[in-house]
């Protein structure tokens, strides 16, 4: 090596950083932070002044599932998004069908705030009298496919009817007398049904058994209610089930299975009722003779089976 190439000099060169301001993006930050808080403060306000049917109705939007929300309803087992169709335009097949069916099968969300408002004018009439105060932890009120379903149970200490008779207890005839005026006021048909328990009917004379006690303790409460101020138009069927029905978690011959079921009915329902269509006709074995099915198809395409008894009496 050289003396002058030993002799060159060491050039290092350093990047110049220049101190300045860190960019808009805090900026962004603050922004998104206050709209979001503007949003919480404004949907506050908006449930300070909402009223208790509409915060209910909030509530029971954000409580029902997405997958039941797009599907339309409970059960309906779809994880598309989107419904799919059958092979035609009309979708008379397929997924689509389906979720239509079941969508018209269960209750809207304004049938069911128009049911929960029966269920609060109801409880109201019964928390004004003290008599009937008593028996408020014998009713239950629930939702069904068919409608608004009100129960009244039997207990050891408070029976609605005569030990083995439809005669009606003072208590039971004033409640049903309270009920009937509200329930006149609806513009949907009713059905009563009676129920007992697996407990054998101690008279058993001439083939009377709880088929009949319970068809008519529902029909001594038919009277009732029409004592009370009930039309009797507004009524569309009046059964007996026996101890056939058990009420979940409970033994056949429990107290409460011996109850009266009042059964606000939905309009598709009533009508399924009034004209039962024939889905199909069953050939029959014998040459010349042809047998009906069961079951019948309402006007919005809910298959229902209807027993006989029921469409008989309706023609009658």
């Amino acid at each position: 090596m050289s003396q002058g190439e030993q002799r060159r000099p060491i050039v290092i060169r350093r990047k110049k950083v220049v101190q300045g301001h860190h960019g808009g993006a805090w900026k962004i930050a603050l922004a998104d932070f206050m709209t979001a808080l503007m949003a919480l403060f404004l949907v506050m306000w908006i449930l300070s002044t909402a009223s208790k049917e509409q915060r209910q109705g909030v509530a029971e939007y954000f409580s029902t599932p997405l997958v039941t929300a797009i599907t339309g309803g409970e059960g309906s087992g779809s994880t598309s998004p989107i419904p799919g169709g059958g092979p035609d335009p009309t979708y008379s097949e397929g997924e689509r069908a389906r979720i239509d069916s079941l969508q018209r099968s269960r209750p809207s969300v304004e049938e069911r705030r128009f049911f929960r408002n029966v269920q609060e004018r109801i409880e109201r009439a019964i928390a004004e009298d003290e008599e009937l105060r008593q028996m408020r932890d014998q009713m239950h009120f629930d939702l069904t496919r068919e409608g608004l379903r009100i129960q009244l149970f039997d207990t050891e200490q408070r029976p609605m009817f005569k030990l083995g008779s439809d005669q009606v207890e003072p208590y039971m005839r004033n409640l049903l007398r309270t009920i009937a005026p509200l329930l006149n006021e609806l513009p949907n048909d009713l059905s009563i049904s009676g129920h007992t328990d697996s407990v054998a009917y101690a008279g058993n004379f001439r083939g009377y058994s709880n088929w009949e006690l319970s068809s008519e303790r529902a029909n001594a409460s038919r009277r009732e209610l029409i004592a009370g101020g009930l039309d009797p138009a507004q009524l569309l069927r009046v059964s007996g089930f026996a101890d056939r029905v058990v009420l979940p978690d409970t033994q056949p011959d429990d107290p409460a299975n011996r109850r009266i079921e009042l059964l606000v009915l939905l309009p598709e329902i009533a009508r399924a009722i009034r004209r039962p269509n024939v889905m199909t006709e069953m050939p029959s074995p014998l040459p010349g003779k042809k047998t009906v099915a069961p079951a019948v198809e309402s006007e919005t395409g809910v298959e229902i089976n209807v027993p006989a008894g029921v469409i008989d009496a309706v023609a009658k």
